[in-house]
């Protein structure tokens, strides 16, 4: 198996899509708020917290699943 086919690279990658889904929702989030939408862009500020919580967790998890890899 190739190396960017192991566990630790494929979650990686979906790190880093969950990190690009966040800015995107952000961009939608002020789009929707300049519109008079506070209420959705709360909505959606509040998914993003929890998107934003848990990807300090994913990244503190890849990087012990990466250092039990290599020792």
């Amino acid at each position: 198996m190739t190396e960017k086919y192991l566990l630790p690279e494929v979650l990686e990658r979906i790190y880093h899509n969950q990190l690009a889904l966040e800015a995107a929702l952000m961009e939608l989030t002020l789009w929707v708020e300049q519109r008079g939408s506070d209420e959705v862009g709360g909505n959606i500020r509040g998914a993003l917290e929890a998107i934003g919580d848990n990807a300090g967790h994913i990244k503190q998890g890849l990087a012990r699943l990466k250092s039990l890899n290599s020792g």
